[in-house]
């Protein structure tokens, strides 16, 4: 026979066990998720700035102002695993038991958690719509300060950089000196001019002077002759100076994306581009009309309803027009930028609140261990991680690949966490 708890303060005292339960396993979980995802940043820091030997403070700064992406990409994982441990724990422990006895259901074992829920996603999405837009804006102003510092930030071995109006490409780089570099620089009159280098060399006297110079060895000069069409102009030295002013090199750092922006300004920017994507609709629309209106009037003169003469030829141009009009009729105007767009803007909140859809999974997973329940729950949280994670991924490669809506999907991967935890939610109840 069940009693039920009759004290008053009885079902404050077990939200508050079942919170505090849930605050310990939550992080530890984001403990090791915010360590993953840490040291993943840090591996990329350290293979682009670090052997560049810059100096620590801005080493330190640069990761601090990408906490904000490693917490929001954390703070769901966390969630879900943190609730997996905390009920595995109670079902191996036979706590779940203990509480039904006592007359309590699982709609108040459950409540506590599912407020939780709410609170992480709100907090998940603050962090990721907010603090990630301004830890970028903030990252990107001090990595075009560390330039100016040390130039040879932007300088790797066997890559290619892309300035205002140059393009280097360099071999092998140590230090300050480089092999077989290559620039390709543009004039204003779009002419493209090709210097080739056996060696090169960074000349620090410069930098002062907001310059980034190079000392260039056994050079060849190749750019068009303006006096001969279509001829060029060769060039050979034993040193050469080269100099790019380093404001070049700042702007040519790319602006935020959608991800780095906030739901408001990706929402206003998408307005622009589908207002740019009509016109384009528009002007298809209207050439494709164009095409109809030139078939349907040669169709009418070959019927002999218009005086025109050469009649005999209509027939040819008959068929270019039809092919013409239905060329129109049937191209589709597509705008895969605004594709992309429209997946990182839904995907600022797909992520976020997968928090609610994790831990209404994650409950009736937990009371199903019965040994090691927080081993076997961290275990479960890290398979159904993945999963979700894959899910993220081959939608988004499906996105961008074709033009299925992109709210569905980005929420796809929710709303299917979300089915099967309330099945098995209603399963576990009707037990």
């Amino acid at each position: 026979m069940k009693t039920s708890l009759r004290h008053p303060n009885s079902h404050r005292t077990l939200y508050l066990y079942i919170a505090r339960e849930f605050f310990l396993s939550f992080f530890v979980s984001f403990l090791f998720f915010f360590f993953v995802f840490f040291i993943n940043q840090l591996l990329l820091l350290a293979e682009d700035i670090l052997e560049k030997r810059v100096p620590f403070t801005y080493v330190m700064r640069l990761i601090f102002y990408s906490l904000p992406s490693i917490i929001a990409i954390s703070f769901p994982f966390a969630t879900l695993v943190g609730t997996l441990m905390t009920y595995g724990r109670f079902s191996s422990d036979n706590e779940i038991l203990a509480m039904q006895c006592s007359g309590i259901r699982y709609n108040r074992i459950f409540l506590p958690v599912f407020i939780l829920g709410i609170i992480f996603s709100l907090f998940s999405f603050f962090v990721n719509d907010y603090l990630l837009p301004l830890g970028t804006i903030n990252f990107t102003r001090l990595y075009r300060e560390m330039i100016y510092q040390n130039p040879e930030v932007e300088l790797e071995s066997y890559s290619v950089k892309y300035f205002q109006d140059s393009i280097i490409i360099t071999g092998q780089v140590e230090g300050k000196y480089m092999d077989n570099l290559i620039i390709i620089e543009k004039d204003k009159e779009s002419n493209r001019r090709v210097i080739l280098a056996d060696t090169a060399e960074i000349n620090s006297d410069y930098e002062d002077a907001g310059v980034l110079s190079f000392q260039l060895d056994n050079i060849l000069d190749h750019k068009p002759d303006k006096r001969s069409r279509g001829e060029f102009l060769y060039t050979e030295a034993d040193k050469m100076v080269y100099n790019i002013l380093l404001g070049d090199i700042t702007s040519s750092i790319r602006n935020p994306g959608p991800r780095e922006m906030s739901s408001l300004d990706v929402y206003r920017a998408i307005r622009e581009k589908e207002l740019r994507y009509y016109e384009r609709v528009m002007e298809k629309d209207y050439q494709a009309f164009m095409a109809f209106a030139d078939l349907y009037g040669s169709w009418s003169a070959l019927n002999g309803e218009s005086s025109i003469p050469a009649a005999e030829a209509y027939p040819v141009r008959l068929e270019n027009l039809n092919e013409q009009y239905l060329n129109a009729s049937e191209s589709r105007v597509t705008d895969r930028s605004l594709q992309i767009w429209k997946l990182e803007f839904f995907q600022k909140f797909s992520i976020p609140f997968s928090c609610l859809p994790f831990v209404i999974l994650a409950f009736p997973l937990g009371l199903f261990s019965r040994r090691s329940g927080k081993s076997v729950g961290f275990g479960i949280g890290l398979f159904i991680t993945i999963l979700y994670w894959g899910m993220l991924v081959a939608g988004r490669t499906v996105g961008i690949r074709t033009f299925y809506p992109p709210a569905l999907i980005m929420w796809l991967p929710n709303m299917l966490i979300l089915l099967a935890g309330s099945v098995l939610y209603l399963f576990r109840a009707g037990k």
